[in-house]
């Protein structure tokens, strides 16, 4: 498979996942993990049997272009195939979510994080 990843040059900050061209990004087509830089394909290896839905073909695209980021920022893969990085995404992710969420409501965690978002931001605001 033939990677079509390309280095990203783009200064300065960008805003939103949008701002970035389809070639950044691991799964092109579904506009999933970027590899704008060395965190960023290491993140993406490690997460890359959790992305939902792409076909073999896919996945073999994306590892080709993990591959060619990997190389580009200078990181050793061990992996030699995606394969070795795994198909299988977590059966039951929505109903642990869900189950998460429910939790964080009932210790009154989600309101207090909501609070210090908020706070947070109106802190940033300029």
């Amino acid at each position: 498979m033939r990677a079509t990843w390309k280095p990203h040059q783009k200064s300065g900050r960008l805003t939103t996942q949008s701002d970035l061209p389809d070639s950044v990004f691991a799964f092109p087509k579904q506009r999933k993990e970027p590899l704008t830089d060395a965190r960023h394909v290491r993140n993406a290896v490690a997460r890359f049997d959790q992305v939902i839905g792409p076909s073999d073909a896919d996945r073999a695209l994306a590892f080709a272009n993990i591959e060619k980021a990997a190389k580009y920022y200078d990181i050793d893969l061990s992996e030699t195939s995606w394969h070795d990085l795994g198909v299988h995404p977590q059966a039951n992710r929505k109903t642990s979510a869900r189950k998460g969420a429910a939790t964080r409501k009932r210790t009154g965690v989600a309101k207090s994080a909501a609070r210090k978002a908020a706070a947070t931001r109106k802190r940033t605001k300029r």
